[in-house]
């Protein structure tokens, strides 16, 4: 038996390249296996915190990631979910330590997490990705599909 994986992309359409996330997963197939689930959350925090509490074997984040230089640089992490995380519940935020605070909060517990993220160039107002950013969508896209179908094999990533 496969373990069950949640796809999540993240961020905010209206703030640039903070739009990666949920450009990502709508290039990722629509239809979820049995064993794998993909959501673009947008900035909907509480509502992923909500589908954390059914039983996800592993989490896979797809998020902007801060500007550190080099826009359009794609990052595969493992995200180390606190047990006894501090952060104040906010059914408005949509960082991951803020979900990881609510699913604490409601009794559930944070499935092992990986994020693939880009480093962004602008998040300033407006609709639309950088160039750098979204020539990095594909290949973001191509390696959340390998992440998945790893964490869903059961093997380390």
């Amino acid at each position: 038996m496969s373990a069950r994986v949640l796809v999540a992309g993240i961020g905010n359409i209206f703030l640039g390249d903070d739009g990666f996330g949920p450009e990502v997963v709508r290039r990722l197939p629509t239809a979820s296996a049995q064993d794998q689930r993909i959501v673009d959350y947008g900035i909907r925090g509480l509502h992923l915190a909500y589908d954390l509490l059914d039983g996800w074997d592993a989490l896979v984040l797809v998020d902007a990631l801060p500007n550190t230089g080099d826009p359009g640089h794609v990052q595969i992490m493992r995200a180390e979910p606190e047990s006894d995380a501090t952060t104040a519940m906010d059914a408005h935020a949509m960082n991951p330590e803020a979900v990881f605070a609510a699913v604490h909060a409601l009794g559930g517990v944070v499935p092992p997490t990986v994020v693939v993220g880009c480093q962004v160039d602008s998040v300033a107002e407006g609709i639309g990705l950088s160039a750098a950013v979204a020539a990095a969508v594909d290949p973001a896209a191509a390696a959340v599909a390998r992440v998945a179908a790893q964490l869903r094999a059961g093997q380390e990533v």
